[in-house]
């Protein structure tokens, strides 16, 4: 069945199709959620809100734009409302000039998909999801602090921040000496 035809059977209220669009569409959807929330339950069930949200709202889906877009940008607002509601993000609003600039070029290529999860998990919740926000979903800095009620300075402090941190996580993971300066 072709993308076209899940979406008008989903419309339809068709079950199987429902279950086709999730079997097609829940891995990519379980990883965008597993970014931004720590524990692969709540994950879950935040992948689930975020299914039924498509199946109830299908019919605001216009056609523009990608599909899977589509889905991804809900189960990226499904995962930010989860955070909101169990675990308030908290943000620094400390920023050492030392950190800034912190690149560590050609490490993640030494790194596993999990063992990047993992660093990701060791953020704290603000951090992680500006990160995610901003490096992985392509969000802006003032989309991130409207989306997430911050300051734009928040938001690139947090992104700082993260990428620094990161930096000393993956420097202990494989045992590179910190850059002398």
């Amino acid at each position: 069945m072709s993308e076209k035809e899940l979406i008008q059977a989903c419309r339809a209220n068709d079950r199987k199709a429902q279950k086709a669009l999730y079997d097609r569409y829940a891995p990519v959807m379980l990883a965008i959620c597993r970014r931004y929330v720590g524990v692969l339950e709540d994950a879950e069930d935040v992948m689930v809100e975020g299914f039924f949200k498509v199946f109830s709202k299908i019919d605001s889906y216009k056609g523009e734009g990608s599909f899977e877009g589509w889905i991804k940008r809900i189960m990226v607002n499904e995962a930010l409302m989860f955070l909101r509601k169990n675990n308030p993000l908290k943000f620094s609003e400390e920023l050492n000039d030392r950190m800034r600039g912190v690149e560590m070029p050609g490490i993640e290529s030494r790194l596993t998909a999990e063992q990047i999860i993992a660093l990701l998990d060791e953020l704290p919740p603000g951090y992680r999801t500006v990160f995610n926000l901003f490096v992985i979903e392509g969000y802006k800095h003032r989309e991130i602090a409207d989306e997430l009620g911050i300051s734009i300075n928040t938001s690139k402090s947090q992104l700082i921040l993260a990428k620094a941190r990161l930096a000393t996580l993956v420097q202990q993971r494989l045992g590179i000496s910190p850059p002398t300066k």
